[in-house]
């Protein structure tokens, strides 16, 4: 006879405050780590329709890495919704003056893209320098796992 299977409900998830480091890691790392974290991916009461995730706040997105020769060759598109309203820029230049939208643009893609990705996206904080204004709710930090080959 099989056993009930365990759906956790909004009272059983009990969220943190995480706080990631991003200097000298590369985006797409930093962006599946947090991905994870948002999911909730970590916790053993991790469901794929329940928003289990913590909060995770990212500093020094500034400081981010990118592999190979992305910061030339890759170009992002953002198109403003009007005829002719495409913007093309180069990767290099955007991670140069808003990396935190580099990084959340990296994480939104990782995310299900649906109500409830949208909802995991509204728990991530980015900003580009060290400090950030979350201290009331007590964040733990949180370690980058490291490749070493």
């Amino acid at each position: 006879m099989p056993g009930k299977t365990y759906s956790p409900r909004k009272q059983d998830v009990k969220r943190k405050w995480l706080v990631v480091d991003a200097s000298s890691v590369p985006v797409g790392r930093v962006a599946a780590e947090v991905a994870a974290l948002l999911r909730g991916k970590h916790k053993p009461i991790y469901a794929p329709h329940v928003d289990t995730g913590d909060h995770v706040i990212v500093i020094n997105a500034s400081k981010l890495v990118v592999t190979a020769d992305k910061a030339t060759t890759k170009l992002v598109y953002h198109h403003s919704g009007y005829p002719g309203g495409l913007k093309v820029r180069r990767y290099g230049d955007l991670l140069a003056t808003r990396p935190q939208e580099v990084l959340r643009q990296a994480v939104r893609g990782m995310l299900p893209h649906n109500r409830l990705g949208r909802d995991m996206l509204r728990k991530l904080k980015v900003y580009a320098g060290p400090t950030h204004p979350h201290q009331a709710q007590q964040p733990q930090p949180y370690e980058i796992r490291q490749i070493t080959q």
